[in-house]
């Protein structure tokens, strides 16, 4: 084997050896968020509500009719996924569809009783979901973690 050849070999088996995935902000906060959806799971007050549906429920009732554009700005979920939650959160008729009066080709959603019914019964344990998904954490430690979070959310990305 050649020199420059050893080298590079060495080199990927050196990286190999100091990268450890599970170690690594992706995995850990993909292990975060699914131990989050878990809990959101047990302590929700309807086993059909997902975490995603609750997100675009409480958006709705914060906004007011929204189009699908607005979901996925508000929600940060993608158009595709939005689009299934939308059809599915139709089907139970916690929302529903209407035209834009302005421009007839955009659709309009907008949260019905029984999905603010649902909201305002799901809130508390949302709280409890929240407290649990934390709890591990002393005060200090949670409002840095959100702190952190917000701060690794954000869109712009500093100038350098």
């Amino acid at each position: 084997m050649s020199k420059k050849r050893s080298d590079n070999a060495d080199n990927a088996a050196a990286s190999c050896v100091e990268y450890k995935v599970t170690e690594q902000v992706g995995h850990l906060l993909r292990k975060a968020y699914q131990r989050h959806l878990s809990i959101f799971q047990e302590g929700t007050i309807d086993p059909d509500l997902t975490s995603v549906q609750f997100v675009t429920l409480c958006a709705l009732h914060d906004l007011g009719p929204s189009s699908q554009v607005e979901l996925v700005k508000a929600t940060s979920v993608d158009q595709a996924t939005i689009r299934g939650i939308v059809d599915r959160l139709k089907a139970r008729g916690l929302i529903d569809l209407s035209k834009d009066e302005a421009d007839g080709r955009k659709v309009i959603i907008g949260i019905l009783p029984k999905g603010e019914a649902l909201l305002k019964a799901m809130y508390p344990q949302a709280r409890q979901i929240s407290e649990k998904t934390v709890a591990r954490l002393n005060p200090a430690e949670q409002v840095a973690l959100l702190f952190l979070l917000r701060k690794i959310a954000e869109d712009e990305t500093p100038e350098e």
